[in-house]
């Protein structure tokens, strides 16, 4: 029933992923697995329902611009600035290396460089959605560690919307270095036009917008003002300017979040936005044939070796070669473990232009499956690892991230009321969850210490 496909293709992925997210929970897995196995379920390759591939592939987009904008709400260009030291440095030399790693590997299966370049691209660069649904997971996303990450995850993102500006000049016959030079001036005048205008306009014509919404007292008026800013700024920024729609969505997400009306707008404006992220991961899995893990292991085995174990190392260096904390540098390199959207694109645009083919596809494929799955897990090892490297390893804290940022504060309440009275500043915390556990870093974060009151 053609006229059902939207319908279907929702309501199978999404009961899917309900049914495969409850029973990884109750493993103890993250339900990010059971949303990658429900794409194998409805998928061409497991008999039974078959989900429309490009309807999916459209509402996972949807579902990234809103996770994306959502996080724009909460991440103030203060704090991208403020993290700029390491940020920078950080995701450009991780994705030259990792780079130059995925080239290596893809010579050795005997692909060639000009594969093997691609290859390494898609290699490069993390899944937005994984590192922010992990590090919310565990209460990292507002803090240092996180902002770091997050930070490290939007340059990763221009640096990529600039190689896939240039790949298609470097490698189309007749361009020489004249060619490649004004295909590097055109792309950064792009990114740099797209965000001037996004803040310098949109600092005048958002807060506008969403006070005459307001004003209407129409909760619907003011939910579809905040959607049709984020998915037009989303989708202007790639046919305008050819960025990616979830750099376009981050930052309207920022021009949001320096409103009166930030609050709001994330509380009203995003109930479904966690539904269609669920669905990005549903369509990672629609990707994989298991057969390829049986047919070639050993290109299976490098790839995620460079993802999982080559990148941490990498950023964990450069985190601490910057000097900042041993948590810090665990928890950036942990979160970038993995590689999603932007390695699709990439591999992608190499297909397209004829340097790689269904080999290089499958292995980021499957790398991108099994990084997705094992990132949840391999995350929980920032406190073990910290424990155990700490004892050889002392690690500066900069002013701005006082030791012991990150650690439970959770003892005797004697012992606390006393900390509280030696602190300058003094604050109580009736209740240890997500959200108390996250305040709690906050207050850290800001030279509070906290007194922790729970049951348990």
């Amino acid at each position: 029933m053609p006229e059902l496909d939207l319908i279907l293709t929702l309501t199978g992925s999404l009961g899917a992923a309900l049914v495969c997210g409850y029973g990884t929970f109750r493993l103890g897995l993250s339900p990010i697995v059971g949303y990658l196995l429900a794409g194998l379920v409805v998928g061409p390759n497991t008999p039974g329902f078959v989900a429309n591939r490009h309807l999916e592939d459209q509402l996972a987009e949807v579902g990234v611009i809103l996770l994306m904008f959502g996080v724009g709400l909460q991440f103030h260009l203060e704090e991208l600035l403020a993290v700029r030291r390491v940020a920078v440095p950080g995701a450009i030399g991780m994705s030259l290396v990792a780079t130059l790693l995925g080239a290596l590997v893809g010579v050795a299966c005997g692909w060639g460089w000009s594969a093997g370049l691609v290859f390494g691209l898609a290699l490069s660069v993390a899944s937005t959605v994984v590192l922010m649904r992990v590090l919310a997971d565990h209460g990292d996303l507002h803090t240092p560690a996180g902002h770091v990450a997050v930070g490290w995850l939007v340059v990763e993102d221009l640096f990529t919307v600039l190689v896939l500006v240039l790949l298609p000049a470097v490698f189309s016959s007749g361009v020489g270095v004249g060619g490649v030079a004004l295909a590097v001036g055109l792309a950064v005048g792009k990114v740099a036009v797209m965000v001037a205008l996004t803040f310098v306009l949109g600092n005048r014509l958002i807060p506008w917008l969403l006070e005459r919404a307001a004003a209407t007292r129409s909760r619907e008026l003011f939910t579809l003002t905040v959607l049709v800013l984020a998915l037009g700024i989303a989708v202007g920024s790639v046919e305008l300017f050819g960025v990616s729609m979830a750099l376009g969505a981050f930052l309207a997400g920022m021009v949001v979040g320096r409103t009166e009306f930030s609050l709001r707008a994330a509380t009203e404006a995003l109930p479904m936005r966690d539904a269609f992220a669920v669905l990005f991961f549903v369509s990672v899995g629609l990707l994989f044939h298991p057969r390829y893990l049986l047919e070639s292991p050993g290109v299976v085995a490098l790839t995620l070796a460079v993802v999982v174990l080559g990148k941490p190392l990498v950023a964990s260096a450069i985190v601490l070669l910057l000097r900042y904390p041993l948590r810090v540098a665990l928890s950036v390199a942990l979160a970038t473990a993995q590689i999603g959207e932007f390695s699709f694109i990439l591999a992608s645009t190499g297909e397209r232009l004829g340097l790689v083919d269904d080999r290089v596809r499958n292995a980021v494929t499957a790398a991108a499956i099994l990084s997705i799955t094992l990132n949840p897990l391999l995350y929980r090892l920032v406190g073990p690892l910290e424990a155990v490297l700490g004892r050889f390893f002392k690690g500066p804290a900069p002013p701005d991230v006082p030791k012991g940022l990150g650690e439970a504060a959770v003892g005797p309440a004697r012992d606390g009321l006393d900390r509280a009275r030696r602190s300058r500043y003094r604050a109580v915390i009736v209740g240890h969850g997500p959200v108390g556990r996250t305040l709690a870093q906050l207050l850290r974060a800001n030279h509070f210490d906290p007194v922790i009151i729970e049951l348990n």
